[in-house]
């Protein structure tokens, strides 16, 4: 699965966007709360999806900066493989 943002892009980064539309999220659901606009159920839809796509960005990057990067990963876990293998 790959990103969906540039490498260039810190998890501070995301997570301020992550803050920033939680924040958006709650002024919209106390619109709601004051009666029920479809524009209002839709907004908040398609930011809880983006909320979604940032959480799981966040994580990857995460890991990444912790692990390295994904390719690296799967060639030492195959050569461990390998080695196995021939042991």
């Amino acid at each position: 699965m790959g990103s969906a943002f540039p490498r260039t892009v810190t998890p501070e980064q995301i997570h301020t966007e992550i803050e920033q539309l939680s924040e958006d999220r709650q002024v919209l659901w106390q619109q709601l709360s004051e009666g029920l606009d479809t524009s209002v159920q839709t907004q908040l839809k398609e930011l809880d999806e983006r909320l979604q796509t940032l959480w799981q960005a966040l994580r990857v990057e995460k890991a990444r900066l912790r692990f390295g990067e994904r390719e690296e990963i799967v060639r030492r876990a195959r050569a461990e493989e390998r080695l196995e293998r021939a042991a």
